[in-house]
């Protein structure tokens, strides 16, 4: 989430510490396209036929296919409340321009996550936002974001044990998922509550990340006890009035990336009877959660693979190739859309120069 800088150090130094990026950049590249490439021309073949899933696309009425670009659309600004209720002063503008830039970014290049926070801090300095501001309300959302992946799984499983359709590996998973995440609220609950607990975690991050660090012959950070009670304290003012916001926004976020999917398995003819809202929904959360870990560009393939394979299993192969063709749509109304939207963003971005300002002249003009 924070950008590396070189310091002042000497030219040596920095050959030293440099990892020859144009080869890590590479290998990212050359892994990513291996990966979407043995899902799509191997793996997600033996699940559905891709002949069959174009016929079922081709099947859907104008009507449905109204009814879905409806729910994406909905879906694409689902996340800019978030992103509000985090940020005091950002603007709805200000807020779709950097997150469909961003989302852009992360769904096409090899570990866009990353570059696309640096997008999103880039947009929004230039609006005359403190970078602290925004790196506060980067850390607060992308914590509320993981509590919900941590804790949808287990809502999902949580259902389907009242419907009886879970065994014993899937409560053994519930009980571990409650764990963690129950693991994970109370240390940030004990962040915000003891600043003496703030600098211990600090130091033992910035111990943790200096050993990687020095591994990598890079420069190992500094100062992130002092820096985790000043997150502490900035946290704290923030949540004070805006904690229900955020969580409201958190949660409509992922019901509407939920919705999508199901309003796709739904218009593809999938019944109620055939896939269960339930199924569906603990089959999202928990190929969200695996997707987390930045293998392709936005989950590509991976989530795909995932959802299909959940979804289908068990059942006769025209259900399933119906259930892989409302994956497929969902993921262009879910990935692909928000690249040439994110790219248009992007552009407006750059050529109206009268948005930007430096903070002081924010000020004034608030």
């Amino acid at each position: 989430m924070l950008n590396a800088e070189l310091d002042g150090e000497s030219g040596a130094t920095a050959v030293l510490e440099s990892p020859r990026p144009w080869q890590s950049r590479w290998v990212q590249i050359a892994v990513s396209v291996g990966v979407v490439g043995l899902i799509f021309g191997f793996l997600f073949p033996k699940l559905a036929d891709y002949g069959q899933i174009w016929e079922t696309v081709e099947g859907m009425t104008w009507l449905e296919i109204t009814a879905l670009c409806l729910i994406a659309l909905v879906n694409l600004v689902g996340y800019l409340p978030l992103l509000i209720a985090a940020l005091p002063g950002l603007g709805v503008r200000e807020a779709a321009v950097s997150n469909f830039a961003s989302t852009a970014i992360s769904n096409t290049l090899p570990g866009g996550s990353a570059l696309g926070v640096g997008v999103t801090v880039s947009i929004q300095r230039s609006f005359g936002i403190p970078s602290s501001e925004i790196a506060l309300g980067a850390v607060i959302s992308g914590i509320w974001n993981n509590f919900a992946k941590l804790g949808l799984p287990v809502i999902a499983l949580g259902l389907l044990a009242l419907t009886g359709e879970v065994g014993p590996g899937l409560t053994a998973a519930a009980v571990i998922g409650v764990a963690v995440l129950a693991v994970c609220i109370a240390l940030f609950a004990v962040l915000l509550r003891s600043e003496r607990f703030a600098a211990r975690i600090g130091a033992a991050t910035e111990r943790f990340v200096g050993r990687i660090a020095q591994t990598l012959k890079r420069t190992p950070p500094r100062g992130l006890a002092d820096g985790a009670i000043r997150f502490r304290r900035r946290a704290i003012g923030l949540l004070r009035g805006r904690a229900l916001a955020i969580t409201l926004a958190t949660i409509l976020n992922n019901v509407l990336l939920y919705s999508v999917l199901l309003v796709a398995i739904r218009v593809v003819g999938v019944s109620d009877a055939e896939v269960g809202w339930i199924k569906i929904l603990a089959a999202f959360a928990f190929v969200r959660l695996i997707s987390a870990v930045p293998v392709t560009p936005g989950g590509l393939g991976v989530v795909e693979l995932g959802l299909t394979a959940a979804l289908g299993n068990g059942l006769a192969d025209p259900i399933q190739n119906q259930i892989a063709a409302a994956v497929l749509v969902y993921r262009a109304l879910t990935w692909f859309a928000p690249i040439p939207l994110g790219t248009a963003s992007w552009l407006l971005w750059r050529a109206n120069s009268s948005w930007r300002h430096t903070v002081d002249e924010r000020r004034a003009l608030t």
